[in-house]
Formats: C-alpha cells, structure tokens, sequence
C-alpha cells in the first residue's frame, strides 16, 4: 500500500483507521472520502479529504485517479441495527457501493480491502468456534449483504485477478468514536455509562454471548492482513478473527474491578436481541493466524483498563 482511498472514513471503524494509516504511511497518501462534509472534523484537516457517495460510480472512479491511489478501503455501509429500518437503503447503499468500490479498483488495478462480519452467520451456523468454512444463512438485510459481499470479492479475485482481501469482524469496541448503529454497540455504551451514571440498562439479554474486539486490534487486523504475503492466502476475504467471547455480565463484573458500585440492569430490545440469538457465540479464527499470523493484543481485562482511562480523560476534557 503507497497511495490508500478510504471510504466511509468519518465512520466509527474509517475515523480511526484512516488516523492509523497517516501516521504509518503519511497524510498525504491517505485520502479520506465520506458522504458527510464535516470541515472542523479532524480528517478534513490532517489530509487530503474528498465529499463522496458511494452510489455514484463516476465521481467514485473520478476521485480515484485524480490521487492515483493503489490501495482501495471501502468501509461505507449501514450497520445490523439501522439497516433492518431501512432494509432497501441498506441494500443498494452496501451493495451499490461494493461494487461501484470493486469496479473502480478492477479498472485502477487497486489493491481492495473491505469488511465483513459475524453478521454473515445465521441461526443454522454452528454457534460455538464456528469454522472459517461453514453454512451461511442470515437473518438480517446487513447479514445478506455481507455474504453477498464476500461472494462478489471471491469472483473479483478468481475472474479478474484482483486482489481483494478482508475480515470478519466481531463486534468493535471504541472509546474515540461514538457507536455506528451496530448490535453489538451496548459493549460501548456500558463503558461510557458506567463513567457518567454508574449505571447501564442493556438492550441485549444476560448469557448472550457475541464476539469482541478492542479497535486497536481490529485497526492492526486490517493492515496486517493487507501487508500480507499473497502467495499464503487462502480464504481471503473475510477471514473470522476475534479477541474475547463476552456477554453483558462479563463487562459487568470488569468494570465493577475498577468502579465497585456500578450497576447493570436489562430492557432487553426485541429486535436487537433477535439478531444477536441469529449470530455465532464464538469465532474460530484459525485460519487467519496461520495464513497472516493475526493476534489480538488486548482481552477483556486489558481493554477495560484502557477504555475507563481513556473515557475518564475524553470525558473529563467534555464536562
């Protein structure tokens, strides 16, 4: 990767991984793109930043070969939660823009990065270490983009060559952005809650287990496997990776280590937790630490030091 297009770089996974890739690689050879026109946003100002949507094929190529970008990063989609509002919206937005993304890096001959999700998996998926390789029927418009997604990035790769990568992502968890309108966003709220209210209702059921991951893992997973020696590759485009299993308990009696009077409760959401029961309770990811060596630096109790440190400051900063 010498010259990387970003896209959706305003979002909650692109705001952070578009920071990353500037300190790694300059600011001047990462080129931020979104929808939203946010001038007094941080990326606006530390780089090169074009207004993009997706959807328009020609302005999508245009902005591409005006920076002669190698590396094509496509993030922008609606997530699990808002996309079950907005079913058609979801649709064309993740897969008009997927393959308006992998039609500009076909005629670009870009390198292509974009991820899928534990949202893939559906409730006939084995629940427990669920295998790279296994059935794939979800429950969700966001679920069938993703698997569509990663059969369209296979074909690219098999008929045209092109070399499309990507991961599966477990649920992020972030103390820089706010949540994206995922399922798995009650990891995020609990923290900030537990700082400002010492106090979390969760909208997802106790025992309800789902993959995790600390955003520096996952801004790590994503160059990792871009650096990658391609002859090693096998699966590709969307390898499971994960770093911890948890369910809302698990955050409680964390945190309650380090602020002893915070409280959990539940009102538990029907819909939310009806995608949660559809998805896996735990990732084998295997695969991607044999064929590019992933690994996740932080667990839960690693990461829940780091985020109430980094919450207490940001929020300080606020109040």
């Amino acid at each position: 990767m010498k010259k990387i297009l970003v896209t959706g770089a305003l979002g909650q996974i692109g705001s952070e991984l578009t920071a990353r890739l500037r300190d790694s690689y300059g600011a001047d050879q990462v080129v931020a793109t979104d929808i939203r026109s946010d001038k007094n946003h941080r990326l606006t100002q530390s780089g090169p930043y074009e207004t993009l949507d997706v959807t328009r094929a020609k302005d999508f190529f245009d902005i591409a070969k005006k920076y002669e970008v190698d590396t094509i990063i496509h993030l922008a989609a609606l997530l699990s939660a808002t996309a079950e509002t907005k079913p058609l919206f979801a649709w064309n937005l993740n897969m008009g823009g997927l393959v308006n993304a992998l039609e500009v890096a076909r005629e670009l001959g870009c390198q292509f990065f974009t991820p899928s999700s534990i949202g893939a998996f559906g409730p006939e998926t084995p629940k427990d270490h669920t295998p790279q390789v296994t059935i794939q029927r979800p429950a969700t418009i966001y679920g069938v983009s993703k698997v569509s997604g990663e059969l369209l990035c296979d074909y690219y790769y098999s008929k045209f060559g092109l070399d499309t990568r990507g991961v599966r992502f477990p649920g992020l968890i972030s103390y820089v952005s706010p949540p994206g309108g995922g399922t798995t966003d009650y990891a995020v709220d609990i923290y900030y809650e537990a700082i400002l209210k010492g106090h979390y209702t969760s909208y997802i059921a106790p025992g309800t287990y789902m993959d995790m991951m600390y955003m520096p893992d996952a801004l790590k997973a994503v160059i990792d496997v871009m650096e990658a020696d391609p002859a090693k590759l096998i699966h590709r485009n969307a390898y499971n990776i994960t770093a911890m299993s948890v369910e809302p308990e698990d955050f409680h009696k964390e945190i309650r280590k380090h602020i002893p009077d915070f409280k959990l409760d539940y009102a538990v959401d029907p819909a939310r937790q009806a995608i949660a029961d559809s998805w896996p309770n735990s990732l084998d990811p295997s695969d991607a630490v044999e064929e590019w060596g992933f690994s996740a630096d932080f667990d839960l109790a690693k990461m829940t030091v780091d985020m109430l440190d980094k919450l207490q400051t940001k929020l300080h900063k606020v109040s």
